[in-house]
């Protein structure tokens, strides 16, 4: 459980409908996070227990700040990092834009190596300040230095610590284009870009870049980032399917709710009671939120090994853990099975043509038979998607709105582990743009689809736009030798096929 506290100036900022991560000077932010403890007196819920960190940023402008940590027990300082140039932050790091918080979080948690990490940081914090002192022999010693290091790491290692490189080249890129420099500035746009950078709105919104930009040479190596990191424009260039498609598919399949399992888990957990009476589509919403709400996010570590939905809650429970995307969108839609309701889990993919985005992200797709329709739920975000007239829409919809530049609207509680706002402009014009490229989903929606079994087959169908580089082979087998587990992949370009209404 998290708390964002905030001092006057940035009440005032946040009340006065200030965007972004733009904090005045003088604004102070800190993050408390308690362990959290069964609440015996409401089946699900949580309460706070001790306090396990406290995060702290302190802005000196708008544009820098530092961000300090605080772990342990008693509390001690964990790490402190000075940091330039907001936007650059939140897309090198490509983890969940919530709060600056989250961001820092992410990145001093999930490194190979926190040696290295506290040495990258520091590097890069003395990088900024050669920066902003325009003292580019600075800048050099100390990138020679940093690259020095990073070529005595592993492969593995030097593909997670390269957004380093892609910001502090970037960096230097800015240095000498503030100088008037151009022919360096762009020899080290160049090396940014080669190493990773694809921020393309930033790229074109970026002050120090002003006089670049009629470079013929800046033209170019922008229009290469725009065909890797401008995801709006990159769905739009995939708007077309081929609707006449009828290779052969496996019909979509949906477990019956009177399967022993799914019994089980609706009298265990007294489905009915949760979900209520009133509406179909408000029983799908009222299991959205319970489920949002009995386990939280965790990005970072994989699903326990028995991927059921009795087993991940029992697992989350025991050992006060959550679940990644899958693994929440996998325990939802085994409770609309179990109440006889048709879902989904659907793995939205980016494009992602040179192999560098290792993000996707996983929803459900829950047919409402009153409305005659699939509709948009994510119960990662407790999410889900509107049309300007109120109505739900579904996954295809928003995917067409989004690259016909249409009215969308996200319900106004989404949220992420109930320590930031999901908001239409990262989620779903930024995050979602990105992965709504191409879609995947299991043929048979079922109670333990994805857990490993000796002998078991599982089938995905594969909804690829024509734009996509690699259309071919139709169909794809494959056994893991480790597992048993055979793997068949299906592929189509026809959306009526992939969104087929289930049959009764």
């Amino acid at each position: 459980m998290s708390i964002l506290y905030g001092n006057e100036i940035a009440v005032a900022y946040a009340r006065s409908g200030g965007k972004g991560l733009a904090y005045p000077g003088g604004s102070v932010l800190s993050l408390v996070t308690w362990e959290q403890q069964e609440d015996k007196h409401w089946f699900g819920g949580n309460i706070p227990k001790k306090i396990q960190s406290v995060e702290m940023v302190a802005f000196d402008s708008a544009a820098s700040l530092k961000y300090t940590d605080y772990v342990g027990a008693p509390l001690q300082q964990h790490l402190a990092i000075a940091v330039h140039d907001l936007p650059l932050i939140s897309d090198v790091n490509k983890v969940k834009q919530v709060t600056l918080l989250t961001v820092f979080a992410s990145t001093a948690q999930n490194t190979p190596g926190n040696d290295f990490s506290s040495y990258a940081n520091e590097q890069s914090s003395l990088m900024v300040k050669a920066y902003e002192q325009k003292n580019t022999s600075s800048f050099h010693q100390l990138l020679a230095g940093f690259a020095s290091k990073y070529n005595q790491l592993s492969a593995a290692d030097q593909k997670h610590y390269r957004s380093y490189l892609a910001n502090d080249y970037y960096n230097l890129s800015c240095t000498y284009a503030l100088l008037g420099n151009k022919p360096k500035a762009l020899e080290y746009l160049d090396s940014s870009i080669r190493n990773g950078y694809y921020n393309y709105s930033h790229l074109m919104a970026d002050k120090d870049l002003v006089d670049l930009r009629e470079d013929i040479t800046f033209q170019r190596l922008a229009a290469s980032t725009r065909e890797i990191g401008d995801y709006e424009y990159i769905l739009r260039k995939a708007s077309t399917y081929n609707t006449s498609d009828n290779r052969a598919l496996p019909a979509f399949t949906y477990q019956e709710a009177s399967n022993p399992s799914l019994v089980a888990l609706r009298k265990g957990f007294n489905l009915d009671s949760i979900a209520g009476g009133d509406t179909e589509v408000g029983r799908i919403l009222n299991l959205l939120h319970w489920v949002h709400n009995l386990i939280p996010h965790d990005g970072n570590h994989n699903n326990p090994e028995v991927k059921n939905a009795m087993s991940m809650i029992a697992v989350c429970k025991k050992e006060g853990r959550g679940l990644n995307c899958r693994g929440l969108a996998t325990v939802l839609n085994e409770c609309y099975l179990a109440m006889g309701i048709p879902s989904r889990f659907v793995t939205c993919m980016p494009k992602d043509s040179l192999k560098i985005d290792f993000d996707c992200h996983v929803i459900n797709a829950v047919y409402a038979a009153s409305l005659k329709k699939w509709i948009w739920i994510d119960p990662t975000n407790d999410a889900y998607v509107m049309n300007e007239k109120g109505e739900l829409q579904s996954i295809e919809e928003v995917r067409e709105r989004i690259i016909r530049d249409q009215p969308l609207l996200v319900n106004p509680d989404a949220n992420w582990n109930h320590k930031s706002t999901t908001t239409k402009s990262y989620y779903l014009d930024y995050y979602m743009a990105k992965n709504l490229y191409y879609l995947v989903c299991t043929s048979s929606s079922e109670y333990d689809a994805e857990t490993t079994q000796k002998g078991k087959t599982i089938t995905y169908i594969n909804l690829l736009p024509l734009d996509y580089f690699k259309q071919k082979p139709d169909k794809t087998e494959y056994t893991n030798q480790k597992s048993g587990i055979t793997f068949i992949n299906y592929t189509t370009n026809n959306p009526a096929a992939f969104w087929a209404a289930p049959v009764k």
